[in-house]
């Protein structure tokens, strides 16, 4: 362009206040002055660049990079721009500076006035609700709106309401973002956390806590029919309760166990509702050293709690001082227990008949040994559980030489006795119970057993044999010889007894027929043989069948589990339609893979006062109808009707 040829008509411009009149000849001029300044201006920004260009190339030439930081390298290759996101802040900050007044302005009574009400049929309000609608269409097509609406009590008409709080929900500001307070218009960020106002904005952190606290708290929800089941099969496990209502007495002493803290005197309670308290505390593990002065009882002769874990010394004292007249003392997990607790009941030369106590583990034989020496004489029976430390066979010795009196004695995972002290049981003239559960390391010989048996069997009323897994088919013809009074009998967990022993037990046996037997495990425990060796090892289906036939009348308790080689004909046998056994109301027969739902109805034919029968792994009892007032353990998958109420098992 040759500005020496631009010919220009006189003009005038006006710029108020002021008017401009500028002659083409000057205007001329003015451009001609300054063509010279503006070619030495290109020139030197030209020689710049052209500086600058090649000291580039020699830089990358000679592969020379400038000072780069590890946040400018992540920065640079996720494409963020540190003046991009300060201007972004500065343009924020300004519209909230300059929307404050605005939103005052525009909830003033003044501007509600002057502006009116908005035009409903305006074109912008039109396109927002049309785009409200496909949006909303859009999330009823969505799983995430069926979720939400299973979720949710009311009817169809709500779909629209629903749909519209999600579209709000996502029309959000997400966190980090920057947002004006629902409440307060104070300027805050989004957060995770943030919570949502009554109008659906967001709400800053002073305002949530406003909020939180003027809510009330939600009732409680009401439990669904079948939320209590786990724990009804709990206690049904446990043999709490039963199928059915509980009575006013039950369920008022739960009411009270419940509130404990908060009672200061059981008052004038007899010994059985004590004992009951007792064992819902204990179960809960509520006996501590204040609850502990709801059970003393000066005039009381018996004490009975079966979990002392959070007592102390101190307490153990506070018992022996507060009740004087102690006959009975029942206490487990008394692990505080030392010895200045039975130096004091020496002193005081307590009467106490009754000692039954479970892992007291800090009392040393010394002091045993002179319990037995000093109050031996009146004990009659006596009862000790876990005793790692203490309590050998040189102790059990002096025990059976100084308590001639002893007609009950239980002695159940005692770790340092051995065939002495059972050598030393066979001493005792008066014992009625006995009952040995020795250490699974502690290997007992079957003479052992055979001299206890042929000295105090005969007077035997209960004789309990756990886990003694080298005693063989001696022991039972002894038991055979010498045992005619016996009323409970258990022998659990050995694989050395033969089915054949077992049945020359109980048949022809003098002794009146049992109450109570317990011969679960007695079974073959090579996993790789299942069908078991030609001569069945353990109870199988002769020693079932003699076993009922000699007790069947009168036995009440009956567990035979784990017994896998009963067949299925002597389950039809035993359970045929002409046999009855009108007291039986406990039955376990768990892993009896034999038994299906034909014999399941058999059972609770020829047993009119079963009320509880276990059936663990019986996978093949399916669907059963049960009688009103029994409880079937153990099914899995299994349909259940009881009397026409039918019900799915998972147990």
């Amino acid at each position: 362009m040759n500005i020496q040829r631009l010919h220009l008509q006189p003009f005038t411009f006006n710029l108020s206040p002021f008017t401009f009149h500028l002659s083409p000849r000057l205007f001329n001029s003015a451009l001609l002055s300054d063509k010279s300044a503006l070619s030495e201006t290109r020139n030197r920004h030209e020689s710049s660049d052209f500086r600058i260009i090649k000291m580039a190339q020699r830089r990358q030439a000679r592969n020379i990079r400038g000072p780069h930081s590890a946040l400018t390298d992540f920065l640079a290759s996720n494409n963020i721009s540190a003046a991009q996101i300060r201007d972004d802040y500065d343009r924020r900050a300004t519209g909230a500076t300059q929307q404050s007044p605005e939103v005052e302005a525009a909830h003033s009574p003044s501007a509600a006035e002057s502006n009116g009400s908005p035009e409903a049929n305006s074109p912008e309000d039109v396109t927002k609700k049309r785009k409200r609608q496909q949006a909303i269409a859009r999330i009823k097509n969505t799983k995430a709106f069926a979720r939400r609406k299973a979720q949710r009590k009311g009817d169809d008409d709500d779909d629209d309401f629903l749909a519209g709080q999600m579209v709000d929900e996502k029309q959000q500001p997400k966190p980090g973002q920057l947002e004006n307070c629902e409440t307060c218009e104070k300027r805050f960020t989004v957060t995770a956390y943030s919570k949502t106002g009554p109008n659906g904005g967001l709400l800053c952190a002073d305002c949530s806590k406003k909020q939180k606290g003027d809510e009330k708290k939600a009732p409680a929800k009401k439990r669904g029919p079948g939320i209590g089941r786990r724990q009804n099969q709990a206690n049904l496990l446990d043999g709490l309760t039963l199928h059915g209502t509980q009575s006013l007495l039950e369920t008022c002493i739960k009411k009270v166990a419940d509130h404990i803290h908060d009672v200061d005197e059981f008052g004038d309670l007899p010994p059985s509702l004590l004992l009951r308290l007792g064992q819902i505390l204990s179960r809960r593990r509520s006996v501590t050293s204040r609850t502990l002065n709801l059970f003393l009882r000066p005039r009381y002769k018996s004490i009975d709690l079966f979990d002392c874990a959070k007592l102390g010394t101190d307490d153990y004292h506070k018992i022996l001082a507060s009740m004087p007249h102690l006959t009975r003392v029942n206490l487990r997990f008394t692990t505080p227990m030392k010895d200045p607790i039975f130096d004091y009941m020496i002193e005081r030369d307590m009467q106490i008949k009754d000692l039954h106590l479970d892992g007291p583990n800090l009392v040393t034989d010394d002091c045993w040994r002179r319990v037995f020496i000093k109050l031996g004489h009146r004990l009659q029976s006596l009862k000790l559980w876990n005793l790692d430390s203490a309590f050998d066979d040189e102790t059990a010795m002096v025990m059976c030489n100084n308590c001639p009196n002893l007609q009950r004695l239980k002695l159940k995972f005692l770790a340092k006795i051995g065939d002495n002290t059972l050598k030393a049981i066979s001493t005792l003239e008066h014992l009625q119970h006995l009952s040995l559960h020795p250490m699974p390391e502690t290997k007992a010989e079957t003479e052992s057993l055979v001299q206890i048996i042929a000295a105090v069997g005969p007077q035997l009323n209960t004789l309990s044999l756990e886990e003694f897994e080298l005693v063989d088919d001696r022991l039972l013809q002894h038991i055979h010889e010498h045992c005619h009074a016996l009323s409970k009998l258990r022998l659990t967990q050995n694989a050395t007894f033969t089915d054949q022993g077992l049945t020359n037990l109980f048949q022809g046996w003098s002794n009146q027929a049992l109450i109570y037997a317990d011969l679960h495990s007695l079974r073959d425990v090579d996993m790789s043989n299942p069908t078991g060796p030609p001569e069945p090892v353990g109870l199988a289906s002769n020693g079932f069948i003699a076993l009922m036939e000699h007790s069947g009348s009168k036995l009440q308790h009956l567990n035979i589990a784990s017994c896998r080689h009963v067949s299925y004909k002597a389950f039809e046998e035993v359970f045929a339609e002409d046999k009855q056994y009108p007291d039986l109301k406990y039955l376990d027969i768990s892993f009896s893979t034999a038994v299906d739902d034909y014999l399941a109805q058999c059972i609770f034919r020829c047993c009119p006062s079963l009320q509880r029968l276990v059936v663990f792994a019986c996978f093949k009892i399916r669907d059963i109808h049960i009688p009103r007032g029994l409880a079937v353990i153990g099914t899995v998958g299994a349909t259940l009707k009881v009397d026409g109420i039918t019900q799915s098992e998972t147990i």
